[in-house]
């Protein structure tokens, strides 16, 4: 069982809320929450165990895909990591991530923005063509700026922010995002989910909170590990822990239905 509250329904504005919106038959919303989802004409539906959620396994079994919760982090070019380090510097691997050959570095930045500091922000490597920050809604608002959700790379019209390392400092012109939600997959993976480069999938949680994740941009190269990027807001938000999964309910704006994909 779960309880829908008002916040948790504004907690999912910034990706959009579903409509219909899927809860369980046992899932309990405040009074608060029932007039938001009104006011708004978002209809609500119980599903069953003949629902969309067991169609989904009719239509060839469970799938899940696993989380990665990523905190607010640093993609450095070769000439940045100079200017901050020193010359000739490289990276130090601390720790492999979920995606083949990416690691988390031990190096440290302080972030500098208008209203506020962050220190310790870890930098991502190995180091890549363009610097990029990428930091949640709530670091955002206490640095003072305020960046847009992107996907990586998409870094055109972003507010910058500056850098600080032991060796330097650099004025990033642009470069600050918000992350948009994400599925790294294989090809592999991808063939056996039946979606493709660009997709758009509906998430589900599973768990207490029956919060769904309705635009989650696809990413296909043999490369990627099969893993769902969400930062720490949305984290906090659906009580989510890398580690955790998410049930895949439909692709591009679709529910799958028991007919078929």
């Amino acid at each position: 069982m779960a309880v829908i509250t008002e916040t948790t329904l504004r907690a999912m504005l910034r990706t959009g809320i579903p409509n219909p919106f899927l809860v369980r038959a046992k899932d309990i919303f405040t009074p608060a929450a029932t007039d938001f989802l009104k006011g708004r004409g978002i209809r609500v539906e119980s599903v069953e165990s003949q629902g969309a959620f067991s169609q989904v396994r009719e239509a060839g079994g469970a799938r899940t895909i696993p989380i990665g919760v990523s905190n607010r982090h640093i993609h450095l070019s070769p000439e940045d990591v100079e200017k901050l380090f020193g010359h000739g510097y490289e990276l130090t691997p601390l720790r492999p991530l979920s995606q083949p050959g990416q690691f988390v570095a031990e190096e440290q930045l302080t972030l500098l923005g208008p209203k506020g500091i962050l220190k310790g922000v870890r930098i991502l490597g190995p180091a890549r063509g363009t610097s990029q920050v990428e930091i949640s809604r709530t670091d955002g608002f206490l640095l003072g700026i305020h960046p847009p959700i992107r996907a990586s790379g998409s870094l055109e019209g972003t507010p910058g922010i500056t850098l600080i390392g032991p060796a330097g400092c650099i004025v990033l012109e642009s470069g600050v995002i918000v992350a948009k939600c994400h599925v790294h997959m294989s090809d592999e993976d991808a063939r056996s989910l039946q979606v493709k480069d660009g997709d758009s999938l509906i998430l589900q949680m599973i768990g207490e909170r029956a919060l769904i994740f309705p635009d989650v941009t696809v990413r296909v190269s043999p490369r990627y590990a099969l893993d769902f990027h969400i930062d720490l807001d949305e984290a906090n938000a659906a009580s989510l822990k890398t580690g955790d999964a998410v049930r895949l309910l439909g692709k591009n704006g679709r529910f799958f239905s028991a007919e078929g994909r």
